[in-house]
């Protein structure tokens, strides 16, 4: 039988458990079985209405970090208002069920030790890479970042860099120009909230950042027409298309835009620098600059995310 370190290894392999709200939720679940009568019951580790994992949230997470040494913000929010947390919290307690049924002694100071060195890890993790490149155009500089995050994505099922990555850009180039009103949120945050229309509202449009459009986005589209909002989406290139052909499909093309993500990125760059060089790269070192502070406050510092300057 495998040591079950080396089973918790294999455990952390089979998804996307490397990201801030998988982390806090193994970190804080190691922390309350302690003790707990087997077969683990996930349901006793539920909410009272049932929406949310029991005990998670930015204290719990932190709390368990500073016994570590470290100070850094995993998440803002605890991984509480992650999507997939009680998905992840169901999938550990049965794991450590597996593990406990085999005749397993598990010594949890190690397993916290194991979470606590993925988080070491995240912090750590090496950064997507920019070159500021004069004989490249700043659509192309734009478009090697999105590739960089699309393989990182496929070597870590479940994860949604591409996707937080344009938001966060969006949000710091939005930030740039001083539009009023602009407020940032984690890539993870539900937007369904009735506060929010988008994953920015701004004056009447309802801004919504997408990798790979869907029926989903062109409802919440949709429920922005009703209530007299601008829809405004910004997605990649084949995204466009697709997007497209969903509006047409539903009749509202004539009322809603679309935007090439690079395109709207690269613009605005050469709008703000006046087409000056020496102006552009400084352009977008802030913008770099300031992404990556979101990156900081509203992913957790997660280094698969931020970018460095060659």
């Amino acid at each position: 039988m495998f040591d079950y370190l080396e089973q918790l290894q294999a455990f952390a392999a089979t998804g996307n458990f490397t990201g801030k709200g998988p982390l806090c939720v193994f970190l804080v679940m190691t922390e309350q079985v302690k003790g707990q009568p087997w077969p683990l019951e996930p349901d006793n580790f539920l909410t009272e209405q049932g929406g949310q994992v029991l005990g998670l949230g930015k204290s719990a997470v932190q709390a368990i970090l500073q016994r570590h040494g470290i100070t850094q913000v995993l998440a803002q929010e605890g991984g509480r208002t992650s999507r997939g947390s009680i998905a992840n919290m169901r999938e550990y307690l049965a794991f450590l069920n597996r593990l406990h049924q085999a005749g397993t002694a598990i010594n949890w100071q190690m397993v916290e030790s194991f979470w606590v060195d993925k988080v070491r890890a995240f912090f750590t993790a090496k950064p997507l890479r920019l070159s500021i490149d004069a004989s490249q155009s700043v659509r192309a500089m734009v478009g090697k970042l999105i590739q960089q995050a699309v393989l990182r994505q496929r070597e870590q099922l479940g994860a949604t860099l591409v996707g937080t990555l344009m938001q966060h850009l969006v949000g710091a180039k939005l930030a740039s120009i001083q539009v009023e009103g602009l407020v940032h949120h984690s890539a993870n945050q539900n937007d369904q909230d009735p506060s929010r229309t988008g994953d920015f509202d701004l004056g009447d449009v309802s801004i919504h950042v997408t990798s790979s459009p869907t029926e989903s986005l062109l409802l919440k589209c949709l429920a922005n027409l009703e209530a007299n909002r601008r829809p405004l989406i910004v997605t990649l290139s084949n995204g466009v298309i697709t997007a497209q052909s969903l509006v047409e499909n539903i009749g509202i093309a004539d009322r809603l835009d679309i935007i090439d993500f690079e395109q709207f990125i690269a613009t605005n760059i050469h709008e703000h620098s006046r087409f000056n060089l020496s102006v552009r790269r400084t352009l977008i070192q802030g913008l770099i600059g300031h992404y990556n502070n979101l990156i900081d406050t509203f992913e957790g510092g997660d280094g698969r995310l931020k970018i460095s300057i060659a």
